[in-house]
């Protein structure tokens, strides 16, 4: 294979090298897919306004998260059973993520448990969280969590069942043999086993908890000092509602479209969410992200920083570890080049006059951050 110079170059890779089932797992969205088309293509209709002859010699791409510093505003989204990438599956992950000096989310689902993931070092973690019908379950995960050294709680909302993903119905999804749902070892919680569609949904039908409300993000608070990350929210309603229950901060996300389908693209929602939170929590997008320009257009919209996903199992199942580390270095540089072409040498330098939208094109308002 040629040089790879791009995170999405490592899909093909991927597609290549994995078992069709794992592939279709990682790539699908929900039912037509037009929201993980839109993901992508609502980022292509947002164009820079750059600005020119500024000093530019010397570039700072830290901030923090949580009150934690990190090197860029792009962190890693929890993403499900890895080791059916890679055998290292999130320990590679995690490895590449803190020497990348960024924060790295464990998804409830992972293949390795907070205890195996917090052994391979000192890293800032986050743990995805799904609230499943036994809440003794959840106290314990979350109790687990914080103990293994996690620094927040990024609390899906958007689930409360799976999403209709035809990939996983017609390829009859279930976990290859030897791999299992780490952090759920040794509970009484049924497998995820062969169904007439996707095993996945009929574990999820099993287990999750349909009664999800906003109580529960107050409920959270009362077993956890872990700050709050309330990870689904696409509406300016839903934003004031994460505000008033004491969440830490609000994931801007439509699961990387694979829940429900025709939801804006995160970008397309992402200044709705930021202007109804006024300031009061931070804001970040999680969905899309695939280049250092696409990090610039979110932060001139008002985002604290992004996620990705997708790219991060692709390069995984590509290259393991040194796929991982190497997305990381790409997008890196890609958003420090954007930020010196886009006139701009620390974070807060980003505008909203930096770049103009299909509204802006439209003569709607800019809404004032």
């Amino acid at each position: 294979m040629g040089e790879v110079t791009n995170m999405m170059e490592y899909q093909a890779i991927a597609k290549q090298k994995l078992p069709k089932m794992a592939y279709d797992y990682y790539a699908s969205g929900a039912e037509d897919e037009w929201t993980l088309k839109e993901n992508r293509e609502a980022f292509s209709r947002i164009l820079f306004r750059p600005r020119i002859l500024i000093d530019v010699s010397s570039i700072d791409m830290t901030t923090s998260v949580l009150g934690l510093k990190i090197s860029m505003p792009i962190m890693l989204a929890p993403t499900a059973f890895q080791k059916m990438a890679h055998p290292e599956g999130e320990f590679a992950t995690a490895r590449a993520a803190a020497a990348a000096g960024t924060a790295m989310t464990l998804s409830s689902w992972a293949t390795s448990s907070v205890e195996e993931v917090a052994s391979t070092g000192p890293g800032i973690r986050f743990f995805q969280l799904y609230v499943y019908k036994d809440r003794k379950v959840v106290e314990q995960l979350v109790r687990r969590a914080e103990k293994a050294g996690f620094k927040a709680i990024a609390l899906t909302v958007d689930t409360p069942r799976l999403g209709r993903r035809e990939a996983d119905i017609k390829n009859r999804f279930v976990l290859p043999p030897g791999l299992t749902l780490k952090n759920f070892e040794g509970l009484d919680l049924g497998k995820m086993d062969q169904a007439n569609d996707s095993g996945l949904a009929s574990y999820v039908a099993g287990q999750i908890d349909r009664t999800l409300s906003w109580k529960d993000v107050k409920w959270l608070q009362t077993i956890t000092t872990m700050p709050i990350l309330v990870k689904g929210v696409i509406t300016a309603e839903d934003a004031r509602l994460a505000v008033h229950s004491g969440a830490a901060g609000i994931i801007v996300s439509n699961h990387g479209a694979r829940q429900l389908d025709y939801v804006p693209a995160t970008i397309s929602a992402l200044e709705e969410v930021v202007t109804a939170a006024q300031g009061r929590i931070p804001v970040y997008l999680d969905g899309g992200v695939r280049r250092g320009t696409d990090v610039f257009k979110a932060l001139a919209l008002g985002a604290a920083g992004v996620f990705i996903g997708r790219p991060v199992v692709f390069a995984l199942a590509a290259e393991g570890e040194a796929g991982v580390r190497n997305i990381l270095r790409m997008i890196r540089e890609e958003f420090e080049i954007t930020m010196a072409l886009g006139g701009c040498t620390k974070l807060s330098d980003i505008t909203r006059r930096h770049i103009f939208t299909e509204g802006d094109r439209l003569g709607r308002p800019v809404p004032r951050l």
